[in-house]
């Protein structure tokens, strides 16, 4: 394994979040200005390479993969195809966590859900269901997401509170988990 392929690997996993500059370096085991010479040769070469539609950004004193913005149109074609409109068990299974756990960040999601969930909540977003409604106040400020007016439309429900109370649902022991100490909705 390289350098390099270790950030990359490490920024993937970290999806919207991304990770810092003193994060990836603790994480690698090498110093600072040596990760810093690192993340500017994943530039460079992801800059490089018209085969890749990556590109390595820095936002908010983190480094997060995105898509080169050339892409922009082709992505937003596809959130919006028919056949992508129907919801993957992943976007669904994201989906209900942040509409009964709301306002919840991805780290939280993705230890309810046991794996990364920015995908899904990247096509949540994409399709409008899901935004990004502020930071939650701890180490990192990351992301917390909640359901939008148009998930209420979506479900065909005028508040939240009309959710189904997953307590009088029969489901399946492996899927409790997923729904463990829902917090009651606030009014």
């Amino acid at each position: 394994m390289t350098t390099l392929s270790r950030i990359e690997a490490l920024l993937f996993v970290a999806g919207d979040e991304g990770l810092t500059l003193r994060q990836l370096a603790e994480l690698i085991e090498i110093p600072p200005s040596g990760m810093q010479q690192s993340l500017e040769k994943l530039a460079e070469k992801y800059d490089n390479d018209d085969d890749s539609a990556l590109c390595l950004i820095e936002t908010a004193n983190s480094f997060k993969l995105v898509t080169k913005e050339r892409y922009a149109e082709l992505l937003k074609a596809y959130a919006h195809t028919p056949v992508n409109q129907s919801l993957s068990r992943a976007s669904l299974e994201t989906l209900s966590i942040i509409a009964y756990k709301q306002p919840i960040t991805r780290i939280e999601i993705d230890g309810i859900r046991g794996v990364n969930s920015s995908g899904a909540i990247g096509k949540l977003q994409a399709l409008g269901l899901v935004e990004e409604v502020g930071k939650k106040d701890v180490l990192g400020r990351p992301n917390l997401y909640a359901t939008t007016d148009y998930f209420l439309d979506f479900m065909g429900i005028n508040h939240l509170e009309e959710l189904i109370d997953v307590s009088t649902i029969d489901i399946k022991e492996e899927e409790v988990a997923l729904f463990a100490e829902v917090p009651p909705l606030e009014e």
